[in-house]
């Protein structure tokens, strides 16, 4: 068993093959409490319908899709998005970095984040941005991997269970 997570940029095809597993990995953060747009009803298939729907963006590279593979399992996932206005093509968004509960502590979600921002500078990105639950896990992780504050949103979302929760601002200029 190794602990150091291997990163595959999917395409398509790789997302096709990979939908059910990241479907079981976003339910699975759900269910632990992560607001990543989700509510507590959601389910495997609606999960995995999430994912095929990104199919198409994918396809028009207007979203790259990494996934942390650990003994060939997928551990963890994360999205960049490029933004779509003609003046803010310098500028793209991390989204629904999320990692299996069960490989937790295995820096897959420092390996994810940092893949991202490779993927990120080599898809013509200068600046990228990104929001979390205040006083989460993943607001420590980011204050650890050099992103600035840019401030704090009270009531900005639901959590799954339906109690509204503010949510931090981050961004990082990309050298």
């Amino acid at each position: 068993m190794t602990d150091t997570p291997a990163i595959v940029a999917l395409d398509p095809e790789g997302l096709d093959a990979r939908a059910e597993s990241l479907g079981a990995i976003l339910l699975a953060c759900v269910e632990n409490g992560a607001s990543v747009s989700f509510m507590a009803d959601l389910t495997l298939s609606r999960a995995v319908s999430f994912w095929r729907s990104t199919r198409i963006s994918l396809e028009r590279d207007t979203l790259a899709i990494l996934v942390a593979e650990i003994d060939g399992r997928p551990a963890g996932v994360v999205m960049v998005v490029r933004a779509g206005p003609d003046n803010q093509r310098h500028r793209g968004e991390i989204a629904k970095l999320l990692v299996d509960p069960a490989m937790r502590g295995r820096n897959v979600g420092r390996s994810l984040m940092a893949a991202a921002e490779d993927k990120a500078r080599a898809m013509g990105m200068s600046l990228l941005v990104l929001d979390t639950q205040t006083g989460s896990v993943a607001e420590q992780l980011y204050h650890k991997l050099g992103w600035h504050c840019a401030g704090t949103i009270p009531a900005f979302a639901l959590d799954p269970s339906g109690t509204p929760r503010s949510t931090t601002m981050f961004y990082k200029e990309l050298g």
